[in-house]
């Protein structure tokens, strides 16, 4: 069992696990040594393991607070692997609150945001990939990110990431066992064996970092600015693809000052878009500001639109933001208002260049709009699938670490004792990813981004 150190703590703890607000149900959730009590003290009765019991919830001079459900989930068999005590009741702000206050009343302290799910990662009721799915299974914003998360809270992405590292203790257990004799006595038959071992560990990882990237894709999605001149339909594309009148169009120059942001998914990977103010030369004092946010927001941004009116012919100014983008971020000619233009006038665009691609559209009929979402997908890297499950940067970040010690334990197989550590670094690498390897820093900075009751 892994020691309840991140906190510090194992006292009980209690919050409302519902969102602020009304409804017509609110829970108020309580873990921990004293729930039991806690549970006596509010219903006054004892309440059978798992059933819902319904009753008045009292305050400390006996009187109803409300009337509802309680259900007492003895430890282990809770979420959290402690004593846990719910009482579900009705979801007004004022009700909920006192019978919070009612439960710290009697011996609970507040929660901290994630705390319910930490300590089911610190009683080994979840690992750490399963806990921070509980996150992103609430944050889903599609239902292919939902499914997903879904999967890796069922345990799937653990399951391969143990795979490898059980693949990799018995590699190293192998390889140390050879350590303690002279190369001679060495059988070839086992360096073989360790080669192809090896081999089959790395070919795991690079199919496992594949699944990974397409999971951190659909987590956080593909962030595109919708840039160029003033009046080229910036807003009119934008409002298109969101499939709603998110952004103000005129045929006013300089009408968007700041930035419009609207989130759209595609085959379920989520898009954000961002309408950003026209780059021209201005003196405006508040277009100016919205020109220099609109630069910003181009560099942190994922992938590039850069808008032309179809019929107009590149100048200075395209020249100057093409030569502005930093050039690791795609970017794509997207000529806007074909449904304005002849074929012929249309094709004077083409000669633009300096971009990955280019696509004439009509954000009035909708024309080329497919291909402009086929470029985002393949610019995000998407590709659906039934296996995807979710996955962080930080998973990102151990995968990669652990493929670098794989590739150098593939180049020290006759040299055991660099091997062995090799395999060790790689080994622990992995299981930072589920959670077996991690420190209070980690935990600390993961679980302090959930909501509070969660």
């Amino acid at each position: 069992m892994r020691e309840m150190v991140s906190r510090g703590t194992t006292d009980t703890i209690a919050a409302i696990a519902t969102p602020v607000g009304r409804g017509g149900i609110g829970i108020v959730r309580v873990s921990g040594a004293l729930a039991e009590s806690i549970m006596r003290a509010v219903m006054c009765k004892t309440l059978d393991a798992r059933h819902a019991t319904f009753s008045d919830f009292n305050d400390g001079e006996g009187v109803a607070i409300d009337r509802g459900l309680g259900i007492f989930f003895p430890a282990p068999h809770s979420y959290t692997g402690e004593n846990v005590f719910e009482l579900q009741a009705h979801g007004g702000p004022a009700v909920l609150t006192r019978l919070l206050k009612r439960c710290l009343e009697l011996g609970a302290r507040l929660a901290q945001p994630g705390e319910f799910t930490e300590r089911a990662f610190l009683n080994n009721k979840l690992d750490l990939t399963q806990a921070e799915a509980v996150a992103d299974l609430i944050e889903a914003s599609s239902e292919e990110a939902a499914r997903s998360a879904a999967r890796t809270l069922s345990g799937e992405f653990s399951r391969r990431v143990f795979a490898i590292t059980q693949a990799l203790t018995e590699l190293r257990a192998h390889v140390e066992a050879c350590i303690d004799f002279p190369e001679e006595e060495i059988d070839l038959a086992d360096r073989a064996l360790q080669r192809e071992k090896l081999e089959g560990i790395r070919n795991a990882h690079v199919e496992l970092v594949h699944e990974a990237r397409l999971g951190a894709v659909l987590r956080d999605g593909l962030t595109v600015a919708l840039i160029g001149r003033p009046n080229v339909g910036k807003s009119s594309l934008l409002n298109y693809l969101a499939g709603d009148d998110i952004a103000i169009v005129t045929p006013v120059a300089g009408t968007t000052r700041d930035h419009v942001r609207a989130t759209i998914h595609i085959d379920g990977l989520p898009i954000h878009l961002i309408d950003t103010a026209g780059l021209r030369e201005t003196d405006d004092l508040v277009e100016k500001i919205g020109i220099s946010r609109t630069w910003a927001a181009i560099e942190a941004a994922g992938a590039v639109l850069l808008i032309m009116e179809a019929g107009e012919m590149a100048g200075r100014n395209e020249a100057e933001i093409l030569g502005r983008i930093p050039e690791n971020i795609p970017k794509i000619w997207v000529y806007n208002k074909i449904d304005l233009y002849e074929g012929s006038q249309v094709s004077r665009g083409t000669l633009l260049a300096g971009a990955d691609a280019q696509v004439k559209v009509s954000a009035l009929t909708g024309e080329g709009m497919d291909e402009l979402r086929g470029w985002l997908l393949r610019t995000a890297g998407w590709q659906p699938g039934e296996g995807v499950f979710l996955a962080r940067e930080r998973h990102l970040i151990a995968l990669a670490e652990a493929g670098l010690h794989l590739g150098e334990a593939n180049a020290r197989l006759e040299q055991f004792e660099l091997l062995a550590e090799e395999l060790r670094l790689a080994q622990q690498a992995m299981s930072t990813i589920t959670g077996d390897f991690s420190s209070d820093d980690l935990l600390g900075e993961i679980f302090g981004k959930f909501c509070i009751g969660k």
